[in-house]
Parts: structure tokens; sequence; C-alpha cells
């Protein structure tokens, strides 16, 4: 029996860890927040966006920031995450 396991589960939960760390890494990545962040203010201070814009895009891209930070603190023991 632990030869099947060793040979057919194994590896399958090893890809599936694989997945789901690729997932969460992508799913918050917090650089790429931060560089949508930067953007709209430089589009914003070019005159490519109005206040308005700016300021419901900049909410909503803090609010999504902090989500992510707190997902990957929360999960920085369950998934190891390289960059």
């Amino acid at each position: 029996m632990f030869v099947v396991d060793d040979l057919l589960v194994r590896p399958f939960v090893s890809l599936l860890n694989v997945v789901h760390a690729m997932a969460i890494e992508e799913l918050y990545d917090t650089e790429a927040i931060r560089d949508d962040i930067k953007e709209n203010r430089l589009l914003f201070e070019i005159g490519e966006r109005s206040r308005e814009e700016y300021e419901e895009r900049r909410t909503r891209l803090e609010r999504q920031l902090d989500v992510a930070e707190q997902a990957r603190e929360n999960l920085q023991g369950k998934v190891e995450i390289k960059r």
C-alpha cells in the first residue's frame, strides 16, 4: 500500500501544492498592485484621469492591497511563496 501511495498519491498532492502556491502568489501579488497605484497616480498627474476617476481607483487599489497583504501574511506559514 505504501508503494501505491508513493507512486500515485504523493506526486499528485505535490503538484496540487505547487499549483495552489502559484495561484496564491498571482492572486495576492502586492508588487503588481503597488505598480497599479503608481500608474494611477501618474495618469492623474499628466491629466489622463480626472480627480474622481483617480480617487475611485486609488481607493479600490488600496483596499485590494490591504487584502493582499493580510492574505499573504496569514498564508505565509501554510504556503511557501518564493520570489
